[in-house]
Parts: structure tokens; sequence; C-alpha cells
């Protein structure tokens, strides 16, 4: 048998909560994390009871030869999420695995394809992804009372059938309530509640699911730098989330991923976030204290962009990025830090940029004009069960806002890299709940490219 490598993913939980007895040995999952040409991730949560966890996968079609890994961390926790990657695998190959609960074969199974190594071989291929922001699950002992605030989850189901590269988790993934976000308990019990809700188990297995954060699933809403407990949500969002790396020393959970001739550069805006209400000018010049990303992620940021070999360059962040309008949270309210990306994007003649928001409780896509260069785009999307936002006052009439693009709904998006005549067409469609296209719009990567080209 040929040498495999694996490794285990075990955040420590804290103290052994006190708990009621479960008796189905699978919590939630399984969901696929990042599948890379040689690698899988696998996830599944269990109950306390259990003592062992192992997972066999095998080529499809090939289920004689199948390999194995066993998990080698702590078990027994009220809260245990279990991440497995497995190493070894060939490229553009579909395989098949099945878990192994306390040495006895579960029927939790499900299958994966590696990505193809296309670099230097072939042209880019086309593909789709799937995304949006603010799930809401309704639990009412402990929400607001009055009105449910959380809606009709079919849009998972539809989302399942909607077959895609990956999906992309804008923030608000679910929301921490007040019993909830004052307790190390209460952040992981939230996360645990909503990861196994039985409608989005369709979802989280059929294609990797990837995320970024953003208040309510860091912790308060409007949260920031100042938040007591943001360690605690680090390390559920790591236990719960997949990512090549979750920020640098220890802090955020920045990270960055690529499909294609596509890089996803999944921003942190809440780990380092300064309050909203902090001045924004001092002196009538920018506030240098008042921070979105904080000065260490911009950095990263900076230096990743130009790194990228990328046709198109995904900027993701939970807040709106660059609509003038807003009434609400956005990066434009932030103008140092705000300017500095802007200015670094103009300086260096950075192609293929594209922001990607969630938040707003509606979807639409912006438009910041600039002289000299490329128009930039922010595509928001939101949101998938939670309460819908309808623009208000002046932003309804918003001149940087796309003519059409405004949804006020429940939906997603599906965003799709094509290849139109020998050229790149970024293309996005936001859905409704049932699937059916609610606004489309595309636009070419020769858009997106500096006039000096």
């Amino acid at each position: 048998m040929r040498k495999l490598w694996l490794i285990f993913y075990f955040i420590p939980l804290g103290r052994l909560w006190a708990q009621a007895p479960v008796s189905a040995p699978v919590v939630s999952g399984p969901m696929l994390g990042q599948v890379e040409l040689r690698t899988a991730a696998v996830w599944i949560q269990v109950s306390p009871q259990v003592k062992s966890v192992a997972m066999e996968y095998w080529k499809a079609g090939q289920q004689q030869t199948r390999f194995s890994a066993t998990y080698n961390g702590i078990l027994g926790r009220e809260f245990n999420p279990v991440w497995m990657e497995i190493g070894g695998l060939d490229i553009n190959t579909r395989y098949e695995y099945q878990f192994e609960i306390d040495h006895v074969k579960s029927e939790i199974r499900g299958s994966f394809t590696t990505k193809d190594l296309w670099q230097w071989r072939k042209l880019a291929p086309s593909f789709s992804f799937l995304t949006g922001s603010c799930s809401y699950f309704n639990e009412s002992i402990y929400d607001r009372p009055g009105k449910p605030y959380g809606g009709d989850s079919v849009i998972y189901e539809t989302m399942a059938r909607d077959s895609a590269a990956f999906m992309l988790w804008l923030g608000d993934n679910w929301y921490s309530r007040e019993v909830d976000y004052y307790s190390p308990w209460g952040l992981w019990y939230r996360a645990s509640h909503d990861r196994a809700e039985p409608v989005l188990k369709s979802l989280l297995k059929a294609m990797p699911q990837y995320a970024i954060w953003d208040d309510h699933d860091f912790g308060p809403d409007n949260s920031g730098a100042s938040y007591g407990l943001k360690e605690t949500s680090r390390q559920v969002f790591k236990s719960y989330w997949s990512s090549p790396f979750y920020g640098e020393d220890g802090k955020g959970i920045y990270s960055q991923i690529s499909y294609s001739d596509m890089d996803l550069f999944l921003t942190d805006d809440r780990y380092f976030r300064s309050a909203d209400d902090m001045e924004d000018s001092v002196g009538g010049k920018p506030n240098a204290d008042k921070h979105f990303f904080g000065q260490k992620q911009l950095e990263w940021l900076e230096d990743a962009l130009i790194q990228s070999r990328a046709a198109f360059k995904v900027i993701v962040a939970g807040s709106q990025v660059i609509n003038p309008m807003s009434y609400d949270e956005g990066f434009y309210r932030y103008s140092f830090e705000y300017n500095q990306l802007m200015d670094f994007l103009n300086r260096n003649s950075v192609n293929g940029v594209i922001f990607l928001s969630g938040d707003r409780h509606h979807s639409e896509i912006n438009k910041l004009v600039r002289p000299g260069n490329y128009d930039l785009y922010d595509i928001t999307v939101s949101p998938f069960t939670s309460g819908v936002s309808k623009v208000r006052g002046a932003e309804l009439n918003s001149p940087t806002r796309v003519p059409g693009s405004l949804v006020e709904q429940k939906n997603y998006a599906r965003i799709s890299v094509l290849d139109d005549k020998g050229e790149r067409i970024l293309q996005v469609v936001f859905k409704d709940m049932n699937g059916k296209s609610l606004f489309q719009w595309s636009i070419s990567l020769k858009q997106l490219m500096t006039q000096k080209h």
C-alpha cells in the first residue's frame, strides 16, 4: 500500500460541559472542506459517547482497494467537531468515503473529486460556485419574541441541487444571541446547533464549503476588536470551517483559496475592527487609528494581490466595500484604510479585481468609477434565510448601484467563470430560494484591465 499522510485538526474546547445524554453517535455532517489536487478535508461532529472515529476511502468503482485514516484527537467532550485531511490522492479523480464510529461502519458517507492539474497543460477550466450570507435558524425559546427572524430553509436544498465547484459563505453564517455571545459555551453551542440542522445535510456534503465571518457569527451585532471572547470565536471558526490557514500569528481568520484562474482573498472584517462609531476623521484627515482590516492584514492582502497570477482576483469581505450611500456598516466608512487599499490598487495597476460581500439583507451590485482606470464592482449577496432589509432614503436611488441589480428577497448567487470565444467572462446570477433567476449580470476580463494594457 502506498504511503499516505494524515493531518488532524483538534481545537481545545475548554472544560467538559455538563450536558444531556445524546443518543445519535453523529451529531452532524459529513461536510466537505478544502479539496485540492492531492488532498481532501472531511468534517463530522460526533456525540460525547463516541470513543473512536475513522474513515475509509477509495477511488470510485474500486472499493476493493480501500485506504483508512483514524482520528487521534481528543473525543468525549460536549462538542466534538472532527477534521480529517487525507493526502496522497490522484488528481482529477472521484473518491468515495465512509466513516466508522466506534469500529462500526456507519451510514455517514459521501464523495468528492480532486482538482485537475491544468496549469501549463491546458486552458483554465470554466467553473461555477455558490455564495451568499445571513443564515438564521429559529430557536424560539432563545430568539427575540414576535415574528420569527428565520424564514423558509428550502434554499439550502435548492443550492444542494445546483451543482458547483464549491460553496462560499459570506458571513453571518449563524447568529449568536444574548444567550450565546456572553459565554464560550454559548458560542460553541450556536455553531453546533445550526450545523446539525437536517436541511443543511445535502448541501454540506455536495461540494467543498469555505467561509468568512461577519459580526453575528463572530459575536454581538456590530462587534469587533474589543469583543472579549474573540479568541473563542476564532477557535469555533477553525473547528467548523475549512481554510488553508487562519490569519497570521494566531490572529484573525483571513485566508486565500484558488480555483482555476480565480484567486479568492477571504478577509476578516471583525477581529481587528474598530468601533463603527469611532470618528472617521481627526483634524480634517482620515483617522489612522480607525481600523477595518488592520494594518497587518492589509499588508498581507496587498502582497497577496501582487503575488497573484490569477485572472480574477476576488476580495471577499463581510461588509460592503464601495457603497457610499449605505446607512449601515461598510469599508467606505473607514476612510484611512479604504483610501490606502484604493491607492494601492491604482498605484500598482492590479488587474481583475472584484469585491464580494454580504451582510445587507438584500443583494445588489455597486460600481466605483475610477478615472483613468477600470471600474471596480462590489457584488453583495444576502440573505439566505434571515430577515430581508429593504433599502430606504437616499440609498433607494443610489448612483453606484448597477441598474436592476437590487434584490429584496431571500436569495443566493451562482457566480461562474466562463470562456466566450476565447474571452474569460465572469457571470453573476441572483437566484431565489427555488433556484429561479432574479437578475443576471456579466463582465469580461478585458473590462477589468488597466488602460495601460
